[in-house]
C-alpha cells in the first residue's frame, strides 16, 4: 500500500479515457505497466496477495481520488473553491515534496547503531512517532544485569555482560573452546572487558 501511495504522489499513474491505467515502473524509467479490468501486466501481479500489486493499487487510488475531485467540483457547481486556481483535470501531476516535518533518531539496537527517520505533516504527528519509537527501543534494549541495576560493588563483571559497551554478549563454542562476544557496529567482534 505504501508503495502504491508513493507512485500516485509521484504522478506516475495515467488514467486513460477507456478506463484503463498506465503506471510507470519504479525500478525502470522506460517501463510502464497497464492495468486493465483489474489485471496488471507486471511480474508481481500473479504473486501479490489477491492480485493487488502496487500498480493495480495505485491505479485504484488515483481513480478514487479523481472521483472525489469530480464530486467536490459538482458540489460547488463546477466552481473551484479558490477562483484564482481553476481545476485542471488533464494537467500533469506534480510530485509532492518531501514531508514538511522529519526527525532522525540515532540509537543502539542489539549492539548495532541505527538511524531512523520519522516523517509527518506536522510537528505533533512526528512527536507522537518519536515517543512510540522511543518506547519500542526501550523494550528492545537488552536488560542490565542485576548487579548493575542494584549497584552492588564488586559485581559489575557479570558473566556474559560487556561492561565496556554495556551489552549482553553471546556465548560461542568451537573446537572445545567457549567464549563470550558481541558484534560491534563496524562489524568487528568484542570479546568483552
Amino acid at each position: 500500500m505504501d508503495s502504491a501511495v508513493k507512485i500516485v504522489l509521484a504522478g506516475d499513474v495515467e488514467l486513460l479515457a477507456d478506463g484503463t491505467a498506465k503506471v510507470a515502473s519504479q525500478s525502470n524509467g522506460t517501463t510502464a505497466y497497464h492495468v486493465v479490468n483489474g489485471h496488471c501486466d507486471c511480474k508481481d501481479f500473479a504473486k501479490a496477495p489477491h492480485s493487488f500489486c502496487k500498480h493495480r493499487l495505485s491505479a485504484a487510488i488515483a481513480r478514487r481520488a479523481q472521483e472525489l475531485v469530480k464530486a467536490k467540483l459538482a458540489d460547488t457547481n463546477g466552481q473551484a473553491e479558490t477562483p484564482s486556481q481553476p481545476a485542471q483535470s488533464d494537467a500533469p501531476m506534480i510530485p509532492l515534496p518531501e514531508a514538511p516535518v522529519s526527525i532522525t533518531l540515532k540509537a543502539t539496537l542489539h549492539g548495532h547503531e541505527i538511524m531512523v527517520t520519522l516523517r509527518g505533516v506536522d510537528f505533533a504527528s512526528v512527536k507522537a512517532q518519536v515517543e512510540q519509537a522511543s518506547d519500542w527501543l526501550k523494550v528492545q534494549a537488552p536488560a542490565e544485569p542485576p548487579a548493575q541495576r542494584t549497584g552492588q560493588a564488586g559485581h559489575s563483571q557479570q558473566t556474559g555482560w560487556c561492561s565496556k559497551h554495556s551489552l549482553q554478549m553471546t556465548q560461542n563454542h568451537k573446537n572445545g573452546r567457549s567464549w563470550w562476544s558481541h558484534r560491534l557496529p563496524d562489524g568487528t567482534w568484542c570479546k568483552g572487558k
